[in-house]
């Protein structure tokens, strides 16, 4: 018997740091609320030190349970490690980065941002990231959720 479409699957995820945890996941798809921006800040290692009402509400965790993690707790296993590596390698240049994420709900389930994320500069010094995102272009989505299975295939892993 096949499980149902939306049924929830653990399955390991490794990170770029090598570190790895087991995550439930889904196939079902929250929607991106209409009208609003989610809105969070990191120090230079990722980590959470803000997030505002709408990231609480739409990633499912609590502020308490954000503030302090790694971004990354939300990195969704059909995410391709080249999309982060590129924002990574864009931020740390200094520069403006723009692009569409799958994101993990603490609930397994998952959600679509376009994202814009720059780093905080204070006296000359970059201090941390601060990431904007929007509701993103379904088009894109579709588009895009083709070539991130390709790169996933290249990078040999789920």
């Amino acid at each position: 018997m096949q499980p149902a479409a939306d049924a929830d699957q653990a399955r390991q995820h490794t990170y770029h740091d090598g570190t790895s945890r087991t995550v439930q996941v889904s196939e079902r798809e929250i929607p991106y609320p209409e009208g609003r921006l989610i809105i969070s800040r990191t120090d230079l290692n990722g980590v959470i030190t803000h997030a505002n009402d709408a990231f609480i509400e739409l990633s499912g965790y609590t502020r308490e349970e954000l503030i302090g993690q790694p971004h990354a707790i939300l990195r969704h296993p059909d995410m391709p490690r080249a999309a982060f590596k590129d924002l990574w390698d864009t931020m740390k240049a200094g520069k403006k980065w723009h692009g569409y994420v799958k994101n993990l709900r603490k609930d397994g389930s998952h959600y679509w941002v376009y994202a814009t994320a720059v780093p905080n500069i204070r006296n000359g010094q970059t201090v941390g990231y601060t990431s904007v995102r929007r509701k993103p272009s379904r088009k894109k989505i579709e588009e895009l959720s083709a070539v991130y299975k390709e790169w996933k295939a290249a990078e040999g892993s789920t």
